[in-house]
């Protein structure tokens, strides 16, 4: 196949069990409903179903969470010791293994009430595995639930874990999940060396629309790493680009404290970066966490009006006030054609204005620089503040969208 060849050309040592890359279609808008020609199935369970030959005879780690299940509702170390897999340790991301640890908190090593096993963690004094952490093992398998953001870390665990394996000489194994944007979704600007961090660990738009397992073929291929290990991806089976979570059939895990719902990955880009600003509100400890923009004192009404008068499709607004913030309560179709970060961008903006400079220009210095390292760039709040228009700031995405979008083309699997 032209795909193959292509692929073999940029990926020398790198496999992708069961499977071959098809050529793809060209990009297209977030489309209809996909109905899929075979049932769906995780790629833990297609590694199931082939009796795990992929780890015969291997001492395996595992980077896992609550999110880490069977398509049956089995936690992923629990139906590898079952089916008497050599599972030898377990690496937690950000909010531990539990997923209860709340963002931006240390997780601690452990050990995993569920097996026994030694849990290391990977959001702590180290987030990429030191040659100690990795000595028992052989091969080093992930298996966590992403949300199809950039600065969403679970991202960045699998990268820097990648790259520690390359340069401890042990074979990596994604076993791919559902992006729960779909495959389509493209928005967001790039990421400037200088504020790469683990927040923006790699070059991708703030919303890259791949799977975990496609994403890792990426950052392999394109040398985002120093040294990539052995890699191979274990393809999900009747999942295609057109899918969201609820067309999988599969009941969603918390993926961390504020994002309970299969819905909350879309609010946490619409509002994400907004949330890293000062004096505002985006609903966290509420019922829908990133579902809200407001600012304190701001004019619920006054704000709702501005929203509305934005025109993205798919998106309704619902004005509200509580302990002195007031703004927008957010209503996504899921399909929405809407670019969100853009959303993310203009909700920004109309909260700086509505709060007279509060928004950007009362900012800690702890703020700024996560705020900068979310966006990938200190020009968002620089130009907001000197009056740059969303509009502008969003436009200036398209090169760079595009770009990625051919780029990534080689990496697609479904």
């Amino acid at each position: 196949m032209p795909a193959l060849k292509i692929l073999l050309s940029f990926l020398v040592g790198l496999t992708i069990a069961g499977c071959t890359l098809p050529q793809q279609p060209s990009v297209r808008p977030v489309g209809p409903a996909a109905a899929p020609n075979a049932p769906f199935t995780l790629g833990i369970d297609v590694l199931a179903s082939n009796g795990y030959d992929l780890l015969r005879g291997k001492r395996v780690g595992l980077i896992c969470n609550q999110t880490s299940m069977t398509g049956n509702g089995t936690l992923t170390r629990v139906a590898l010791r079952r089916a008497g897999v050599n599972l030898v340790a377990l690496y937690a991301p950000e909010h531990g293994v539990d997923g209860t640890i709340k963002a931006g908190i240390h997780v601690q090593d452990r050990k995993d009430p569920v097996t026994g096993l030694t849990v290391y963690s990977l959001y702590g004094d180290t987030r990429k595995p030191t040659p100690r952490m990795l000595a028992p093992i052989d091969v080093m398998l992930f298996d966590l639930q992403d949300i199809g953001s950039r600065s969403y870390t679970y991202i960045s665990t699998m990268v820097v874990a990648m790259e520690a394996c390359g340069e401890g000489g042990k074979e990596f194994i994604v076993l791919d999940r559902p992006n729960p944007l779909g495959g389509w979704r493209v928005e967001g600007p790039p990421v400037e060396p200088q504020w790469k961090s683990f927040v923006s660990q790699v070059n991708v738009p703030y919303v890259h629309g791949m799977t975990t397992g496609e994403l890792a073929m990426m950052v392999a291929g394109e040398g985002w790493i120093t040294r990539r290990p052995r890699l191979r991806v274990v393809k999900m089976r009747g999942y295609d680009r057109n899918m969201l979570w609820q067309d999988t059939g599969l009941r969603w895990y918390r993926t961390s404290p504020n994002i309970p719902h299969a819905g909350s990955p879309l609010y946490y880009v619409a509002t994400g970066m907004l949330g890293g600003a000062a004096a505002v509100d985006v609903g966290i400890g509420t019922e829908n966490p990133f579902g809200y923009a407001g600012g304190r004192g701001v004019n619920p009404q006054v704000f709702v009006d501005y929203c509305r008068r934005l025109g993205f499709p798919g998106v309704g607004y619902e004005a509200y006030a509580r302990e002195g913030f007031g703004g927008v309560k957010l209503r996504m179709d899921p399909r929405t054609p809407a670019n969100i970060t853009a959303l993310d961008v203009y909700l920004i903006a109309g909260l700086q204005n509505q709060t007279r400079g509060a928004v950007l220009g009362r900012m800690s210095a702890s703020q700024i620089s996560l705020f900068n390292k979310v966006y990938g760039s200190d020009s968002l709040r620089r130009d907001l503040m000197r009056g740059v228009s969303p509009t502008r700031i969003v436009s200036s995405w398209k090169r760079f969208e595009d770009g990625f979008r051919a780029k990534r083309q080689r990496y697609l699997m479904y």
